[in-house]
């Protein structure tokens, strides 16, 4: 029983310092000269702490029985950070059995949680809980029906939905940190990062709107 404790406390605090490095990596993203190599570099840098997240996360939930809501936050981050990534990497909207299975996977354990989430008591705000599980289900259900769209209009999509994802990678760390450090705030301590990463979204989206336009007309 004390080693079981002593490995959940060593899984939490590596969980918890990756979260926070993967949070501070995220600021210099968004601060960063988009497309520059410290944009790019640091980019891939707060992949992999992401993924070490993710997998303390699962440890967590699966093994030491952890809160299974944080675990689907968890999961909405790193999934907009995987599909955000290979968004930027493929700049096409042609299957892939990776992508597909990643996103099928994601939601059949956002389906699977929320199931168990009703049998359960609730520990957060439930209008934080299902607005979180809509989120995951409509990014994933975006990443399958987009396919659909042609390759020639998904051409002018790709940066903006590069944008939206790794923002909400980032605002879903954030949301999971500050609701847990504020726990007495709930559910405006979940809430406000993920006001806060909408308008971040909007405000990048518009910039490179513009910035696209600005150059169609020089040329």
């Amino acid at each position: 029983m004390d080693n079981q404790i002593s490995l959940h406390s060593v899984n939490i605090l590596i969980h918890v310092i990756c979260g926070l490095i993967a949070l501070l990596l995220g600021i210099v993203i968004l601060v960063a000269k988009k497309g520059n190599k410290t944009h790019i570099k640091f980019g891939r840098i707060f992949l992999v702490f992401l993924a070490v997240v993710i997998c303390t996360g699962l440890v967590g939930a699966i093994v030491f029985r952890g809160n299974p809501y944080l675990l689907v936050l968890t999961i909405l981050a790193g999934y907009n950070g995987f599909s955000g990534f290979r968004t930027m990497k493929t700049k096409s909207n042609k299957p892939k059995l990776l992508d597909v299975s990643v996103a099928l996977l994601s939601l059949g354990i956002g389906l699977y949680f929320m199931d168990y989430l009703k049998s359960t008591e609730l520990f957060w705000n439930p209008t934080v809980i299902y607005s979180t599980f809509g989120a995951l289900f409509l990014i994933v259900g975006y990443d399958l029906i987009r396919y659909l769209i042609p390759s020639k209009s998904y051409k002018a999509l790709w940066l903006y939905e590069h944008i939206y994802k790794m923002i909400n990678a980032f605002t879903a760390l954030l949301a999971a940190a500050v609701g847990t450090m504020l726990p007495n705030y709930k559910p405006y301590s979940q809430l406000l990062p993920s006001i806060f990463g909408t308008l971040l979204v909007i405000g990048f989206m518009v910039y490179f709107y513009r910035k696209r336009n600005v150059r169609q007309t020089s040329a």
